[in-house]
C-alpha cells in the first residue's frame, strides 16, 4: 500500500489549516482536525527531562522555546507517547548551529533513544561536512534527505514535519517531503548497518515512544510545536 499520497494530503491540509493561526496557538480548524498544541509560548507544560535528568539548558523567551548554548543542559521529551502521528514545528539555529528532534524515543536505551530528524547549519557545522546523511532533515547518520531540499540560511525560521503511518515515515522541510522510508526495509537496514547505531539491535524499530528535543550545546529556537495522532 502506497501511503505517500495520504501523508502528502495530510501534510498539505495541515499547512492550509495553520496558515492563519496565531503563533503558538491552534485555530478552530486545527482543533477540529485533531491537532494538539505542545508549546503554549509561555510554559513547558507537557514536557519533562529525559531519563529524569536534572532540568537545565532551556528557557521560554519572546514566545519561543530556546535551547541555551554552552550550559549544562539536557534533552526534553513529551510526557505523552505517540505511535502513528504527524508532528509539526518551526525552528532556527545560528551559524554553525546543531540540534534535532527524535521520535520513537525510549528511556530504556539511553545511548540511542530514537531516530533523529537532523537540524543543522549544513555548511557551517562540522557534522554537515561528513555527508548528507548528517545534514538537515536527514534520518541522522542513516538516510539522507533529497538533494534539492528547500534549505534556509542560519538564523531564518524553518518549518519541519514528521509523519508516521504504519511503517511509512516522512521527513518534511519547508513544505516539501524530502525523505520517505519504510521501517524495517532493506534500505533502512543497510543505512543502520553503516551508522553509529549498528550495535543497537532494536534501534529504529517502531514503538509507542516520546518525542524529544535534543540538546547539543548550541542555541536553537522552537515555536508552533504541535502534533496530531493518526488513526
Amino acid at each position: 500500500m502506497n501511503l505517500r499520497p495520504l501523508a502528502a494530503c495530510l501534510s498539505l491540509a495541515a499547512c492550509a489549516l495553520t496558515a492563519h493561526a496565531a503563533e503558538n496557538e491552534l485555530s478552530a480548524a486545527e482543533k477540529k482536525a485533531g491537532w494538539t498544541l505542545l508549546f503554549d509560548g509561555k510554559t513547558l507544560n507537557g514536557w519533562r527531562t529525559y531519563a529524569q535528568k536534572p532540568a537545565g539548558g532551556w528557557e521560554v523567551v519572546d514566545g519561543t522555546l530556546h535551547a541555551i548554548a554552552k550550559v549544562k543542559g539536557t534533552e526534553l521529551i513529551t510526557e505523552k507517547k505517540f505511535r502513528d502521528f504527524e508532528f509539526s514545528w518551526e525552528w532556527k539555529v545560528p551559524v554553525a548551529g546543531n540540534n534535532g528532534v527524535k521520535y520513537f524515543v525510549t528511556e530504556a536505551r539511553t545511548g540511542a533513544p530514537g531516530p533523529e530528524y537532523q537540524m543543522l547549519d549544513d555548511n557551517g557545522h562540522p557534522d554537515g561536512k561528513i555527508g548528507p546523511h548528517r545534514q538537515t532533515a536527514a534520518f541522522y547518520d542513516v538516510l539522507p534527505p533529497a538533494a534539492d531540499k528547500p534549505s534556509r540560511k542560519p538564523g531564518e525560521w524553518n518549518a519541519s514535519r514528521i509523519v508516521v503511518k504504519g511503517n511509512h515515515v516522512e521527513h518534511w522541510l519547508n513544505g516539501k517531503n524530502v525523505l520517505a522510508y519504510e521501517l524495517g526495509s532493506d534500505v533502512v537496514k543497510a543505512g543502520l548497518a553503516k551508522s553509529k547505531f549498528a550495535k543497537h539491535a532494536d534501534f529504529g524499530t517502531k514503538i509507542d515512544g516520546h518525542l524529544m528535543l535534543t540538546y547539543h550545546q548550541d542555541d536553537c529556537w522552537y515555536r508552533n510545536i504541535k502534533v496530531r495522532e493518526l488513526k
